[in-house]
């Protein structure tokens, strides 16, 4: 096992990694320490890059706040594989969106209120747009209607998409004080929702309708996650949503893992093709 360690340390050689404490994590885990909040994205990139040879799936995380996320001298025991085989099976035919839902998608816009769902948090009103709409309706219908009407006003679409776009970049994530790169023992990305450590799966249940969402995910945007900070996940994403339906799903999928992230839908719809970084805030 210690030579494990050491062909891991080598094979991190010429990276941001190189050098860096190495030692056990919980539950089959390796842990690296000591990586520079402000590289964490690239040092994340080169073990991203390196799964083929080392055979673990890499995830930020940190010690701010949970005291069993250190360097351990002697490997605590991994799952077995027949457990993490049901994991995944179990995921895979989880329905996660029948679960993960905005509390937002069984709300009703009255008349009169138009206006609080087309002004968003951009500052730019859009009421106009959605003047015709008959209330009452639902917020996603609403809000749909914002978002259809939006792309057709290049204009509008261009001075929303100057205030939203930040919410699609590395900018916006958040750097804990101490960063620690956690290896995971699978290069399957359903089960490496096993150790993922979410305020949004805090069940078995809900770790396996969130490992399903990764495998989504990863299938359709080439989202990998990045970091796991407990109430936040990060994830940079190869395939950016197309405007229109594509992007429309994906904002709402987004909100409905991400209560907690302060636009509407139809401004996440506008800012997701704009850029290569998610982020999903759930906190308690």
């Amino acid at each position: 096992m210690r030579y494990h360690l050491d062909e891991i340390s080598a094979a991190f050689a010429g990276t941001p990694l190189a050098g860096l404490p190495i030692g056990y994590g919980p539950a089959g885990t390796v842990l690296i320490a000591g990586v520079e909040p402000d590289r964490l994205h690239e040092a994340w990139q080169a073990a991203d890059a390196l799964v083929p040879v080392t055979g673990y799936q890499p995830v930020m995380v940190t010690d701010d706040f949970d005291d069993t996320v250190r360097l351990r001298s002697e490997p605590a025991p991994a799952p077995p594989e027949s457990e993490l085989r049901a994991f995944a099976e179990a995921a895979e035919s989880s329905e996660p969106w029948l679960s993960y839902r905005h509390y937002s998608e069984d709300e009703q816009v009255e008349e009169g209120e138009a206006d609080y769902y087309a002004y968003g948090m951009t500052g730019v009103d859009l009421t106009a747009l959605v003047s015709d709409v008959p209330l009452p309706t639902s917020v996603p219908a609403l809000e749909r209607a914002v978002y259809d009407r939006l792309l057709q006003h290049a204009d509008l679409h261009a001075r929303v998409l100057d205030r939203v776009r930040l919410v699609t970049q590395t900018d916006y994530w958040f750097t804990p004080d101490s960063v620690l790169l956690m290896l995971l023992p699978t290069s399957d990305v359903r089960s490496a929702a096993y150790w993922v450590d979410f305020n949004g799966a805090l069940t078995r249940d809900y770790q396996q309708k969130l490992a399903e969402v990764l495998a989504q995910w990863r299938r359709r945007w080439d989202a990998r996650l990045v970091a796991s900070w407990g109430t936040m996940l990060q994830f940079q994403v190869g395939r950016r949503p197309v405007p229109g339906d594509d992007a429309w799903i994906a904002a709402g999928q987004l909100k409905a893992l991400a209560p907690n992230l302060d636009l509407s839908r139809w401004e996440v719809a506008v800012a997701l093709p704009a850029g290569d970084a998610w982020f999903v805030h759930n906190r308690p």
